[in-house]
C-alpha cells in the first residue's frame, strides 16, 4: 500500500495545533508499518526532521498555498497530477484541504468549522467564501471524516449533512514537552517573567475569537477585587487587530500587570504553564482545545467556557465560565488565587482526566481509519 499525505502544514518552528497533530500522529504510524510507503506532499521546502522514516518519500509540490487561488491550483490541478505520478493508493489530509473529486479513497479531518457559526472568524471575504463553498464539498466528497472531538462531530454532521458512520473521533493529545517543576524551578520562572509574582496565563494566536477582550476585563476586575500582585502573561502572536480586544485591553486599570512575550516555542511555554496559578482559556469555540491538556499535562489548574468542545476536554477538572460573562471569569480566578485546596484538588482530577488523551492512542485509531478506507476500496 502506498499512502500519500498532505504534509504542507509540516514547517519547522511553525508548527501550530494542526501541524502537531499531523507530526505526533504520522510519526508514529510511519515507524510502525514500516511495510507501507508514505509519501508526503509540500508545498514548499521542508526540513528533514519530518522525513520521519526511510518508507518516508518528500515531494515537493513547488506552489506555496498562501491564498485562495493557489489553494484551488494546488489542490485541484497540482496534487492530483502527483498523486497519480506517484500512484498513491489513499490520500490523507490532516488539515481539511483535499481534492473535490478525488480519484482515489481519501480520509480527511475536519477539526472544527468555527467560520460556519461566525464568519467574522475569518477576516478576509475571499477567504470566508472559499471555506463556506469548499469545505461542505471537502467534508462530503471524503471516502471517510475524521475529527478531534465527539462535539466537532456532531457539529460536522448536523452542519454539512453528513450520516453517523462517515466520521469518527481522534483525540488530540498534549506536545511530550509538556511537564510539571519543582519549586525551585516555578520561582525562576516567575522571577524571569512576572518579577517573582504568582500570574495566570493564556497561550494562543491573539485572535477574536479567543475572547481576549473578556479576559481582560475579567482579570481587571479580580485585580480590584482582590487587590493583589498577580500578573497576567500572554503567550501567542497576534493574527489581525481586533479592536475590540484592543479597546478592553487600553481601557485596563491594571494594564501594567499584563506581560506579553509573543509567540514562544513549547519548551518555554510547558515552564511558564507548570510556573502559573492557571490556564485562562475562555474562548467563543474549540474544536478541541489543546492548551488545556497541555496545561493538564503541566499539572497547573484551568479555567476554560462552557462552550462548544471544551466541557468535553476538561472533564470534571476545570473550572467552566460562560466566555461573554467577566464577573463568572473574575470569580473562577479569584477562587483558584484564594483556596489553594480547589487549585490542587482540580489538579489531582487532570491526572485522570489526560488519560483519555495520548498520542498513541490517536495514531492507532488514524490508522485503522486508513486501513478501512482502503480495504473497503479494494473489495
Amino acid at each position: 500500500m502506498r499512502v500519500g499525505v498532505n504534509a504542507r502544514l509540516l514547517l519547522k518552528g511553525r508548527l501550530e495545533g494542526i501541524g502537531y497533530f499531523a507530526k505526533e500522529t504520522l510519526s508514529r504510524i510511519v515507524k510502525a508499518h514500516p511495510d507501507v510507503e508514505f509519501v508526503f506532499f509540500f508545498d514548499r521546502k521542508y526540513d528533514s526532521s519530518f522525513v520521519f522514516a526511510s518508507n518516508v518519500t518528500p515531494v515537493v509540490i513547488p506552489l506555496p498555498t498562501r491564498h485562495p487561488l493557489l489553494w484551488w491550483i494546488y489542490f485541484e490541478i497540482l496534487l492530483p497530477f502527483y498523486l497519480k505520478r506517484y500512484k498513491v493508493d489513499v490520500f490523507f489530509s490532516p488539515d481539511g484541504w483535499m481534492p473535490q473529486k478525488p480519484s482515489i479513497p481519501t480520509l480527511n479531518t475536519i477539526h472544527d468549522i468555527n467560520f460556519w457559526h461566525n464568519g467574522s472568524f475569518i477576516r478576509s471575504f475571499v477567504m470566508r467564501k472559499y471555506y463556506f463553498h469548499f469545505f461542505p464539498r471537502f467534508a462530503k466528497n471524503c471516502t471517510r471524516l475524521i475529527t478531534v472531538s465527539e462535539f466537532s462531530r456532531r457539529d460536522i454532521i448536523e452542519a454539512f449533512g453528513l450520516t453517523e458512520s462517515k466520521i469518527s473521533v481522534v483525540y488530540n493529545a498534549p506536545n511530550e514537552a509538556y511537564k510539571p517543576l519543582d519549586e525551585t524551578e516555578r520561582q525562576k520562572v516567575r522571577t524571569e517573567y512576572t518579577n517573582g509574582k504568582p500570574f495566570f496565563y493564556f497561550v494562543g494566536a491573539l485572535h477574536k475569537r479567543k475572547n481576549l477582550e473578556h479576559l481582560f476585563k475579567a482579570f481587571d476586575a479580580f485585580k480590584n477585587r482582590t487587590k493583589s500582585d498577580v500578573k497576567l502573561v500572554i503567550i501567542g502572536s497576534q493574527m489581525w487587530k481586533d479592536a475590540d480586544m484592543e479597546t478592553a485591553y487600553d481601557n485596563m486599570v491594571s494594564k501594567a500587570d499584563v506581560v506579553f512575550t509573543g509567540r514562544l516555542e513549547a519548551d518555554r511555554i510547558t515552564r511558564i504553564a507548570a510556573a502559573s496559578l492557571a490556564l485562562v482559556f475562555v474562548s467563543y469555540f474549540e474544536g478541541f482545545g489543546i492548551p488545556i491538556v497541555e496545561a493538564f499535562a503541566a499539572q497547573t489548574a484551568v479555567i476554560t467556557s462552557t462552550t462548544t468542545s471544551m466541557p468535553e476536554v476538561s472533564g470534571e477538572a476545570a473550572l467552566l465560565c460562560e466566555p461573554t460573562d467577566t464577573d463568572s471569569i473574575a470569580t473562577a480566578m479569584q477562587n483558584i488565587y484564594s483556596k489553594p485546596d480547589l487549585r490542587l484538588s482540580l489538579i489531582e482530577k487532570s491526572k485522570t482526566q489526560l488519560q483519555l488523551f495520548n498520542w498513541e492512542s490517536s495514531a492507532a485509531k488514524l490508522w485503522s481509519n486508513i486501513i478501512s478506507i482502503y480495504y473497503g476500496e479494494i473489495k
